[in-house]
Parts: C-alpha cells; structure tokens; sequence
C-alpha cells in the first residue's frame, strides 16, 4: 500500500506546512546508502527503555518512543533527518493523530519535540554523538547540534556497552551541560522518572543494562516481569495454604 500523496504547491498567502510539506508516509524511513545497520545490542537496548518508559503524570496514550525511527528536524529543510538510537516523548498520541503507527516522527507534522533522547556509542559514532566533531557550512548540523540548538530536547543521554560509560547532559541556557552524576543514575523531575544502569537479564542476557526507575528508586517492571511477579505470588499463597502451586496451576 502506498500512502504518497501529490506535493501541493505553496500559495501566496502560505498554506499551513501540514498542508504542503511532505508528510511520514511521502518520507523515506531508510536510507540504503547508510553504511551499516543496527547491531544487537542497538536492538535489545532500545526495547528495555521502550517498555520501561512509562511516566506516571502521563496516560500511556499520551506517550510515545521510538528507536532507529528517522526523526525530521527542520521544516526548511524536509529531507533532513536524524536517526537517534531511542527517543521519547510525552503529550502526544501514542499513534499518530490516535490511528496510525508511525513510519517516521516528523516535528512540523507533530508539533511535540522529543523530551529525552539516547545515543548508545560505538567506535564509529562516539564523536558525532558526543558533538566532537564539525561540520562544514554546507553539511547539515550534526545530531549533537540538531538535539541542543534546533530541537532543544531537555536531556540527551549517551551509554557506552564497552565501558558501561552513563553520560547525561541537560540543557542549560540554550546549550547541553554535563550533569554530575554521584552514582549511575540521574532523576528527571518533570516526568516523574529516573534513568540509570541496571544489572540484570533481559532477553536472556546477563549485563548492564540502561532502563527506567520511579520515585521510590524501583525499577519499572515490564509486562512480562509483572506477570511473573503475579504468578509467583500466587504460589506464594498456595504454599501457605499447604497446596502445592504446580498442581492448582
């Protein structure tokens, strides 16, 4: 199925951009001239932030993340985008306009920038995503320079698998500053969420692993880890009640 539409042209007065800019489905979501594709860990990774991002001030409709999702930045400039490794976002429709998977997230189309980003680091992109490098004039910004001066998203953090490196930084008159963290973990009020590093399996791999805590310091269950904190407790009560769990289950 193909959701092209026809360019509508501009007119004089301007049509809203909604209107006459591309839309997620006229955009491509993959590039197939970009070296290299998304290792395992980039993958898993994303999947735990994913089910583990669930801020209580927000109903999980009004609640959206995505990863390796081609993220347009600049409504001058339709064809740009950015690929981060996992982004979130809160006060806006889990689906697009509360109907549709997305394909891409496209700023003018969803007027709602990311609040918190994450670039996992690899040998190949630490420097870009730690906004060491430069660009010339003519290139387009760099992620580190589209994420703090174009979309202004209020906390980026970047996670190292070689080094089990957490970096946060938050943005502080219009540029990122480096958060001082005392352990691997940073609290971020305005969602009522904590992010830090968590030793555990997931996925049936034993590792530090990135994921999202609440306001007591636990970390957020997923679905499948709340079932079998469910099942184990009615176990529990069937011991006590002297049956034996297997048999009843």
């Amino acid at each position: 199925m193909s959701f092209t539409k026809p360019w509508i042209e501009q007119t004089d007065p301007p049509r809203p951009a909604k209107e006459t800019l591309p839309t997620m489905y006229d955009l491509p979501s993959e590039d197939p001239e970009e070296p290299g594709l998304p290792d395992q860990f980039h993958d898993l990774q994303p999947e735990l932030l994913r089910l583990t991002f669930q801020p209580p001030t927000y109903s999980p409709e009004q609640v959206f993340s995505g990863s390796d999702l081609n993220l347009y930045y600049d409504v001058r400039y339709p064809s740009r985008y950015k690929r981060p490794d996992w982004f979130g976002v809160v006060g806006v429709s889990r689906l697009y306009e509360g109907r549709e998977l997305r394909l891409s997230y496209v700023i003018w189309q969803e007027g709602i920038s990311p609040f918190v980003v994450v670039e996992l680091l690899s040998p190949g992109t630490e420097a870009e995503d730690l906004g060491r490098t430069q660009r010339d004039r003519n290139q387009p910004p760099t992620k580190w320079q589209v994420y703090e001066q174009i979309l202004r998203i209020p906390y980026y953090v970047t996670f190292s698998r070689y080094s089990d490196q957490l970096q946060v930084f938050t943005l502080q008159a219009g540029h990122y500053q480096e958060l001082t963290l005392p352990e691997p973990r940073v609290w971020l009020p305005e969602i009522s969420l904590g992010l830090g590093l968590w030793q555990g399996e997931h996925a049936g791999i034993e590792r530090r692993w990135l994921r999202w805590f609440d306001a007591n310091g636990d970390w957020i269950l997923t679905e499948a880890e709340q079932e079998r904190q469910r099942a184990e407790r009615l176990a529990d009560r069937l011991r006590a009640l002297g049956l034996n769990p297997e048999d009843e289950l």
